[in-house]
């Protein structure tokens, strides 16, 4: 049976940006049984070759059909079913739609999943990933050849084409998100398995605070080869203001924070940086 009110995360990024890994660790945090997995690619209103032809890159919202998200959405959380669109990224194109039941979390992974304020407000928690600049290519790069077939220097053919598109329409979302975390190269040198120092910064948006950017700077902490180091991941007290924009997004807060912890971890483990996509698409295994 559906839940009554399921609550809703939103994960933001640029492509390459680590929302794949991010959705799966708090899934796994919440239980899988409990999580229902979307990824906003589907909703591309044209395949790989009709954007080519019409000149236009999958970030430009016109590419995205950002009304039936809204509209799915919304019966996602009044516990109803959806029948949503299928984008394949092996070759561009659209398969069968396909039915999904909401769970207790539902998880959605985006490029433009809080580009409106209205679009904002279908989610209880928002997070925006927003990684060193030079990581997040090398890491689109990674899995774009690995699992999507293209080569390095096709890749970075595209990269170079959707900046001007990621630069007006994925990063000013920033600034619309409940937490926003960033990953970073640390100090330490690259082990002899391929393992890198990581460094993550979290900033909790603090609702209601009168300050210029609606953002507050959390801690900074750091792992190599996947092993955690004492630095603490800011946790909002009781006493302060909410970071969520909902009762509900406020509660799973320490969980989303804990999966990004998971996220950094895996990250920097080289042999985990390509993960896997789940056999079914909106839900993981035990």
């Amino acid at each position: 049976m559906p839940p009554a009110s399921p609550v809703l995360i939103g994960i933001v990024g640029d492509s390459g940006s680590g929302k794949s890994t991010l959705s799966l660790c708090i899934a796994q945090a919440a239980d899988p049984e409990r999580a229902t997995l979307i990824c906003l690619d589907d909703y591309h209103r044209y395949g790989r070759a009709e954007r080519e032809r019409r000149g236009i890159t999958a970030l430009n919202p016109e590419c995205n059909r950002l009304d039936l998200v809204a509209d799915h959405l919304a019966a996602l959380r009044q516990g109803r079913a959806i029948a949503k669109p299928v984008y394949d990224h092996h070759d561009g194109t659209f398969g069968p739609d396909e039915v999904v039941e909401p769970r207790e979390v539902i998880v959605v992974r985006g490029l433009l999943g809080l580009h409106t304020e209205a679009l904002a407000q279908c989610f209880d928690l928002s997070v925006f990933l927003d990684p060193d600049p030079d990581l997040r290519v090398r890491w689109k790069v990674e899995r774009d050849c690995a699992k999507r077939g293209y080569s390095r220097d096709q890749v970075m053919e595209k990269i170079s084409h959707r900046r001007p598109d990621a630069d007006r329409y994925i990063a000013p979302q920033r600034d619309r998100a409940d937490i926003v975390i960033r990953f970073a190269p640390g100090s330490g040198p690259v082990d002899e398995t391929g393992d890198i120092d990581l460094d993550m910064q979290i900033t909790l948006r603090r609702v209601g605070e009168p300050d210029d950017s609606g953002l507050t700077a959390g801690a900074t902490s750091g792992a190599t080869g996947g092993a955690r180091t004492n630095a603490a991941t800011p946790h909002p007290a009781s006493h302060s203001p909410p970071v969520a924009r909902t009762a509900a997004g406020q509660r799973v807060v320490p969980l989303v924070l804990a999966a990004a912890e998971s996220a950094r971890d895996l990250h920097a483990t080289a042999r985990s940086r390509i993960p896997s996509t789940p056999p079914d698409r909106h839900s993981i295994t035990p």
